[in-house]
């Protein structure tokens, strides 16, 4: 009736009056090209048109999430006074309008320089200095200058409003373009979006538990480290990590990273990505590719690249909280020997600590005594130890009586509140005192309390925890909660936080460390953390270490790896460790995985515990933890069948070490990953874009494992190349394929064109590296090729004082694989170790086309080969080869 029309009548006159607004504010209708203008939520038409933004409702486009208030496409800035010398590009920018917040910073000075691959975009405030991420800048002398004839991208700018655009050359595809609106650079809040090709799919930005494909309707994933488990989502977990890859269409792949500390929200639509943070600078680093290998190589080349771990940490690792008594720590490694389940290191979580204080053992359950001739015992096994040290400093155990916080004080080196007297939280121990890893004098005194306690117990790494910094309380942070002039507790636009505000059960968003007040570096307190104790391990013990950290920010590779923090035991948690760990890879943090079988929520089974120990086989970092109160998950409770199951898994892993330890090298030198999804090695295969639940071990061991509860097949993916069971050698057909995986079986793949190496295994990494080598050779029209290196296993620079072996190994022949020649080419030769030999070889995909076969080793007719007809595998052993000599092994079948 009546009020129905004239609510029509409203709704055209809205509309009319929005479109009009729209119209004189050069409002695009585009919804690829809408910035949100309102992003705190609860926008009405006023409020979206007195910060002088565009509305224009539709209700069904707001089902996808588009913003009915967004940004005129002219809102921003226009640059002048451009000049471009060399490789450099500067100019003036100045603001057109208020942004939403206040404290406009009207004049920036923008630079950017080109390099080879990369393309560095720096605006800052031209007027006086802000706050800027040290340490963690590109390394000049490893990057190499654009140069216009061999570099695959142009750069080109607009000056009003503002924009950068860089194109890639080669194909003309757009990567970067920040023309679009709401370009913002106030003193706490930054707002900045690019456009991103058609059909383009990101991933990467993190830390959080979600499909490694981002979805791109209007997704925001928020960037504040944050203490509170492992909920799906883009919501913010421990570390925060600012960089993407996207791989086009067409399969080439670019990147873009914000080197920014502050608390940061990124917002991924359809068509373009917005950068949202409370402070600090735009930097951005553009990289041009092409490949997704290319991209991550790129990007450590900025952050540097992983650090290169001891041999030892690539073995099993087996931890609990609540073991309680050494004696139950004892006798867990005991039993792990009697069901003969290789072990190399062997965890204690807080419980060994005297009333949780760093530093101390208690002196009831975990004497030190019993324990320091525990830990010869480990040692003497082949066998090593690491255990939990969290930030937090006891301040209640009175003057004289605990010298980490006594010295700290004297030192001056704890985090101050705004009162000036060091900042007192609540952890483990009680109330509590934060380092201040920034201040100098820190990483002296904290390598102090390492080697004081190393000189009662020898242990061989650390795990640091509650870094981001975990706090039990939430901060009385004696701030106003208005959101006028600078408020580092309460800032004007607060990011999709958990829990709602910043200070919530960490530290004051304005307490005082060294450089700048806790606001800015919050994110960047794990990676503060780390440096110090790599630092001070490699000092105390000389030799290559681990350190294992929750809290982590770009760099962080370089001092030590990361576990995904505290998953529960769950299916759903068991698949989202896979593209948790692809994703810190790309990050450069190549020594990562999840705690196997789960840590938190309800006891493990053991069915999902079987699957979890055979998936977690194949994580770079490979360990076992538990919850106290818990019911036991170590591979042997379940009793001596599925003991097997978890046995077999692990004996192929250190099977495989290496060329695990090769893929590490590799990481360490050129920024390679270890782990990664199929899309990097199959970037122009539509079909393995989304594909998570499969991942590759260097660029050619495919692991397939059962994440579904009851399930004996798995529904795999295999691209369109040669494949073959890596157990048996048979071939495997391409494309979708339903796999055989009964409860004892993780279905593993090789492809081909690829020689492996492979060493027999054993109980302990000190073991396996004593037993004979062995090569499997997966031929690809009857060519394959591979990369041994060998080390120490813990010399501190062995790569950098070149005291290594590289041993290239090269198969050619006849497509069919029937005949062919295995070389040698030993390219350095430093490392002068009495090494076992080379024992066998297996050669995948030999076709037979005669009666009688031959094999020749240089030079020497040799009988010691079998050869499979079924699954075309032909093996050669009894070898004896010397690893130091190149050799020749030809064959014909």
């Amino acid at each position: 009736g009546g009020d129905q029309a004239m609510k029509r009548i409203a709704i055209l006159l809205l509309l009319i009056n929005s479109l009009s607004y729209c119209f004189a504010q050069q409002c695009s209708t585009a919804a690829s090209n809408r910035i949100d203008c309102y992003p705190e939520g609860n926008v009405t038409p006023q409020n979206c048109q007195q910060r002088g933004c565009c509305w224009l409702p539709d209700q069904s486009e707001n089902l996808q999430g588009i913003p009915w208030c967004f940004f005129p496409e002219n809102f921003g800035y226009t640059a002048s006074n451009f000049v471009k010398s060399g490789d450099t590009l500067t100019a003036t920018l100045k603001n057109n309008q208020a942004g939403p917040y206040g404290a406009d910073v009207t004049i920036l000075s923008l630079q950017v320089q080109m390099m080879e691959d990369t393309v560095r975009i720096k605006i800052t405030d031209a007027q006086q200095p802000r706050w800027e991420v040290p340490w963690v800048v590109v390394d000049e002398a490893h990057s190499s200058s654009y140069q216009p004839t061999a570099s695959d991208y142009t750069v080109s700018w607009t000056e009003s409003p503002f924009g950068i655009a860089i194109t890639r050359l080669s194909t003309g595809s757009v990567i970067w373009n920040t023309t679009l609106g709401g370009f913002i650079y106030e003193d706490q809040f930054l707002q900045i979006s690019t456009t991103i090709p058609q059909g383009v799919s990101i991933y990467g930005i993190g830390e959080h538990v979600e499909p490694i494909l981002q979805d791109l309707q209007y997704n925001t994933q928020t960037g504040f480290a944050c203490d509170q488990g492992t909920p799906t989502g883009g919501t913010n977990l421990y570390g925060n990590h600012p960089f993407f890859l996207g791989v086009e269409s067409d399969g080439n792949a670019y990147g873009g990273f914000l080197l920014n500390s502050n608390a940061m929200e990124v917002v991924l639509q359809p068509r373009s990505i917005t950068y949202r943070t409370l402070g600090g600078i735009f930097d951005f680093y553009v990289f041009v590719g092409k490949s997704p290998a290319n991209v991550v190589e790129q990007y450590t080349n900025v952050i540097g690249r992983s650090f290169m771990p001891p041999y030892w940490s690539l073995g099993f690792h087996l931890c609990r909280w609540g073991y309680g008594t050494l004696n139950a720590t004892e006798t867990v490694v005991e039993t792990m020997r009697e069901y003969q389940i290789p072990q190399d290191v062997q965890w204690n979580d807080i419980d060994y600590m005297d009333r949780w204080l760093d530093f101390t053992l208690d002196p009831k359950n975990f004497p030190q005594p019993k324990m320091a001739a525990f830990l010869d015992k480990l040692h003497a096994n082949g066998q090593h130890y690491v255990m939990i040290t969290d930030p937090g400093i006891s301040n209640e155990q009175g003057p004289g009586n605990y010298a980490p916080y006594d010295q700290g004080i004297k030192a001056k080196i704890f985090i101050n509140g705004s009162d000036g007297a060091a900042y007192v939280g609540q952890v483990w121990p009680g109330k509590t005192v934060f380092p201040d890893f920034f201040h100098p004098e820190s990483h002296q005194w904290w390598k102090n309390q390492v080697a004081q306690f190393h000189t009662q117990l020898a242990f061989d790494g650390l795990w640091i925890d509650m870094n981001e910094p975990s706090n039990f309380i939430d901060s009385n942070c004696n701030a106003s909660k208005t959101k006028t002039g600078f408020n580092p507790n309460y800032p004007p636009y607060l990011p999709h936080i958990a829990r709602g505000y910043m200070d919530a059960k960490t530290v004051c968003m304005n307490s005082v460390q060294y450089p700048t007040i806790h606001y800015n570096v919050h994110n960047m307190y794990g990676l503060s953390e780390a440096r110090a104790t790599m630092a001070a391990l490699k000092e105390v013990r000389g030799k290559r270490t681990i350190v294992i950290s929750r809290s982590t920010f770009p760099s962080s590779g370089r001092h030590g790896g990361h576990w995904l923090g505290d998953n529960a035991s769950s299916w759903p948690d068991l698949y989202y460790s896979i593209p948790g760990m692809l994703n810190m890879n790309m990050f450069g943090v190549s020594l990562v995985g999840a705690d196997i079988c789960g840590f938190g929520g309800p006891d493990t089974t053991q069915e999902l515990c079987t699957r979890w120990m055979q998936l977690g086989a194949f994580y770079p970092f490979s360990r076992n933890h538990n919850a106290i109160g818990k019911k036991g998950q170590e591979p042997y409770v379940w009793g001596n069948t599925t003991a097997g199951y978890m046995r077999d898994a692990l004996l192929i892993r250190y099977s495989i070490l290496p060329y695990m330890y090769t893929l590490f090298y590799e990481s360490h030198v050129f920024g390679r990953t270890v782990v990664r999804p199929l899309v990097f090695e199959y970037p122009r295969d539509i079909n393995v874009r989304a594909i998570d639940k499969q991942f590759l071990v260097g660029s050619s061991f495919l692991v397939s494992p059962v994440l579904t509860e009851g399930a004996t097949s798995v529904a795999a993916y295999f691209p369109e190349d040669v494949w073959y069971d890596f157990r048996t050698g048979g071939l495997q057909k391409s494309g979708n394929v339903i796999l055989d995986a009964p409860i004892s079986y993780i279905p593993l793949h090789i492809r081909g064109g690829i020689i492996l190496p492979r060493q027999g295994p054993a109980l302990t990494t000190t073991a396996s590296r004593l037993n004979p080598y062995n090569l499997v050779v997966a031929l690809k029209n009857g060519d394959a090729m591979g990369t041994l290196y060998l080390d120490d296993g813990e010399s501190l620079d062995s790569i950098s004082k070149s005291v290594y072996n590289l041993i290239k190994y090269t198969a050619t022949g006849s497509s069919n694989g029937s005949s062919g020649t295995l070389s040698s080419l030993v390219a350095q030769w430093t490392y002068n170790a009495n090494l076992p030999q080379l024992e066998a070889v297996t050669i995948y995909g030999v076709s037979k086309t005669q009666s009688s076969g031959s094999v020749v080793v240089n030079g020497v007719a040799v009988n010691s080969f079998t050869y499979n007809a079924q699954t075309q595998v032909l093996t050669i052993d009894r070898l004896n080869l010397s690893m130091r000599s190149a050799f020749s092994l030809k064959w014909s079948i």
